[in-house]
């Protein structure tokens, strides 16, 4: 059976999900966590693209990165971010094999039917991955996120965040803009979550 073309084109935004070969927890440390960022960074600077978003979960990523007239495609840019971690891990780790569990799955906001909501609810499916793992009550609080850079002015990001252009368009200043999420996540936690979790 074939593999299903992947859409590559311009100006167009990409929730991006890949798993550990096996779903093995390969990405639980700090150190390996880490060394995704460091491979984000060296992304940014090798290839022109925006990254919207991220959240390093033990056995997967998610990422949110949209692409850019005349620059590289999804592919090629994700072709070098999981290639670069992989050899990296592997070196580290004194590992051979395959590291990601299958190519790189991904949606695009701007076929949803109303893509400023899809990319509001992306924005925070990506934010709440860690809380139904116990990983955090709040995903403020979660340290391999980008989830701040959308609530919080000051937060300084560990890689360099492009604020979406659906998020920019809430509001003529960055409290605005924010709050309306801050609405937003209050229905999306009430729609996707049993109160327990927030008790």
């Amino acid at each position: 059976m074939s593999r299903k073309l992947r859409i590559c084109l311009p100006n167009i935004t990409y929730h991006i999900t890949s798993r550990c070969i096996e779903k093995r927890p390969l990405m639980k440390t700090k150190k390996m966590k880490e060394l995704m960022l460091e491979v984000l960074t060296l992304s940014e600077k090798k290839y022109t693209y925006q990254l919207n978003g991220y959240t390093l979960m033990d056995d997967h990523f998610h990422f949110y990165i949209k692409t850019i007239q005349d620059q590289e495609n999804i592919s090629r840019i994700m072709q070098f971010i999981k290639s670069q971690y992989a050899r990296r891990y592997n070196r580290i780790m004194n590992r051979t094999g395959p590291f990601w569990n299958e190519r790189f799955n991904d949606s695009i906001t701007e076929k949803a039917k109303n893509p400023r909501d899809a990319f509001l609810n992306n924005i925070l499916y990506i934010g709440y991955n860690p809380v139904p793992n116990h990983q955090a009550q709040d995903p403020r609080d979660y340290v391999y996120s980008s989830f701040r850079c959308y609530v919080d002015e000051d937060y300084k990001s560990p890689v360099k965040i492009i604020l979406h252009d659906y998020f920019l368009n809430l509001g003529t200043t960055f409290k605005e803009r924010a709050n309306k999420l801050i609405e937003y996540e209050d229905l999306y936690r009430k729609r996707i979550f049993p109160a327990s979790l927030f008790a």
